[in-house]
């Protein structure tokens, strides 16, 4: 941890320094804002394109630890996660590596669990979004009821049954959402997972390329959604207020973000395996963070689908991952705006 009296001067940094969250029901492990857990989880058995799995390493070396430090949080890197390889993972009805996907997420979910215990704010360095199930998972069992930003270009909402592709990271949300339960078909190495989420705890940021199940779907149980068209209707601003009020109405729960870089338009964050034009620009993917963590409440960070093989370039990549940075930056108190040690003065002459 850091001491009370860098504390105080990060305050008049106009750092937000992160004071134990103030939520009593219900569980027992407050975390501290400033205190990061950092899980790497290099999975990529969700979709089909490779490399996401280098994920983890190129963000971490691109000085995330190092960063998140000299804006005064206490990091510590729990390492990547391992995930054993499934030989025999043949589709099950249209979905592909159920069991890979099953057996990592059981296994993220309790990391996540252990640096909830132990703690800190805790950040998964993805991989994919399939991930987003262990890692919700965890989150729920470690401090009870959640609050859920996804942000993201897809829902990823199919069902098991309604998946044109087959692949698990566009249906993450379908496995953990109480009201879905009666759609989803028993699958191996799932028994473990217990739906956790309320589908009025739920809010999307960025929406622009849904299959008709997914918008169905959201209507259906009534999710609160900013599509592109509401973000450009509304201004980022807007849908950060209405967002917090909206999640905030009843009981201020803690907060899982679940970011995928493919929010962001294909023209800053290109290395990620389905981008879609139109998406946020770098400005837009910043503010959203640097407004949830004046919230006080952001408890778990996924950060998904940054993937170094498929960007063009050099450039490409590295566009990508300093955008992925900024954004867990801005999940920690970073301000555009800059910031000073309290007792700085002028040198004289």
């Amino acid at each position: 941890m850091i001491s009370m009296r860098s504390a105080r001067t990060l305050q008049q940094l106009g750092v937000t320094v992160c004071k134990r969250s103030l939520h009593h029901h219900h569980h027992h492990h407050h975390h501290d804002r400033r205190s990061v857990g950092i899980i790497g989880a290099p999975f990529s058995r969700g979709q089909s394109k490779a490399g996401v799995d280098q994920g983890p390493n190129v963000i971490r070396a691109a000085g995330l630890l190092h960063r998140l430090e000299q804006q005064g949080c206490a990091v510590k890197d729990y390492g990547n996660l391992t995930f054993e390889e499934l030989d025999h993972d043949e589709p099950v009805g249209r979905v592909k590596r159920v069991r890979a996907v099953g057996s990592a997420n059981q296994r993220l979910s309790k990391a996540v669990q252990d640096v909830k215990k132990d703690g800190h704010t805790a950040v998964v360095l993805g991989g994919d979004h399939s991930l987003g199930i262990g890692s919700i998972h965890g989150h729920a069992m470690a401090v009870g009821d959640l609050s859920v930003v996804w942000v993201d270009a897809h829902a990823d909402i199919n069902t098991p049954l309604t998946t044109p592709t087959g692949n698990i990271h566009g249906q993450s949300m379908s496995y953990v959402l109480r009201e879905l339960q009666s759609k989803i078909p028993v699958l191996p190495n799932f028994s473990w997972l217990k739906p956790c989420v309320s589908a009025k705890d739920l809010v999307y940021i960025g929406l622009r390329d849904l299959d008709p199940a997914e918008h169905y779907i959201l209507k259906l149980l009534g999710v609160k959604a900013f599509s592109m068209s509401e973000v450009d209707h509304l201004g980022v601003t807007r849908v950060m207020e209405e967002t917090c009020d909206y999640l905030s109405a009843k009981v201020k729960k803690p907060i899982h973000l679940s970011y995928d870089i493919d929010v962001i338009d294909p023209s800053v964050t290109p290395a990620t395996g389905t981008p879609v034009v139109g998406g946020l620009t770098y400005r837009e993917g910043v503010y959203i963070t640097e407004h949830l963590c004046q919230t006080g409440l952001l408890s778990v960070v996924d950060m998904v689908e940054v993937n170094p093989l498929r960007g063009q370039t050099e450039k490409d990549v590295e566009s990508t991952v300093s955008t992925a940075v900024d954004v867990l930056l801005g999940c920690f108190g970073r301000r555009r705006e800059g910031n000073h040690e309290s007792d700085y003065s002028l040198p004289e002459p």
